[in-house]
């Protein structure tokens, strides 16, 4: 059965949920440069639902990730599940410059849900916690965004690319690829 925006959704963010509840020191770097843990939940917390807002879909306003990371995140991903899980705003037709017009269950699994699964490692990795990710679903991003590099570049969203071996497995590419060192340790 093929996994629905929704369900891989709740999938991706119980695993990010489990991280941020893990989290003891908010303070500490991550391999993005210049952010903090507080930073990557901030990030997630703020583009997305600036996001939705610029489509028409207001996400209810919830704490920051400035002053409480773990509520703010508790409170987005419970927002943006209710979102997906309601058939009537799932399959709402939004329009955005850059991806054109697809449902809001669609550009949410697109660009969140894997932005969502991507900073699952930076959390992990920063904060000691278990920071494999699901090696079909890495395999599938690094394909897909392998066939869009240029554009990808050009968005300014990735570092460049850390070279990683060829025989390299499907995390490491992925992570390579969004410009993350894989060997990169606090």
């Amino acid at each position: 059965m093929t996994e629905t925006p929704a369900d891989r959704h709740r999938r991706v963010a119980a695993a990010f949920t489990d991280r941020v509840h893990g989290t003891a020191d908010w303070a500490v770097p991550t391999p993005v440069p210049d952010w903090t843990a507080r930073d990557v939940v901030g990030h997630l917390t703020t583009w997305f639902p600036g996001f939705l807002a610029g489509s028409g879909v207001p996400l209810p306003a919830g704490p920051s990730a400035d002053d409480h990371p773990v509520a703010a995140w508790d409170h987005q991903v419970a927002a943006v599940q209710a979102l997906l899980d309601d058939p009537e705003s799932a399959d709402r037709e939004i329009a955005n410059p850059h991806l054109g017009s697809m449902t809001l269950a669609g550009a949410t699994d697109m660009i969140y849900t894997t932005d969502v699964f991507m900073h699952t490692w930076d959390l992990a990795r920063a904060t000691g916690q278990d920071d494999r990710l699901d090696p079909d679903e890495c395999a599938a991003l690094v394909g897909g965004m392998e066939q869009m590099e240029e554009v990808i570049r050009a968005s300014g969203q990735y570092g460049p690319r850390v070279p990683v071996p060829d025989d390299a497995d499907a995390q490491t590419r992925m992570l390579g690829f969004i410009g993350r060192d894989p060997a990169w340790k606090p």
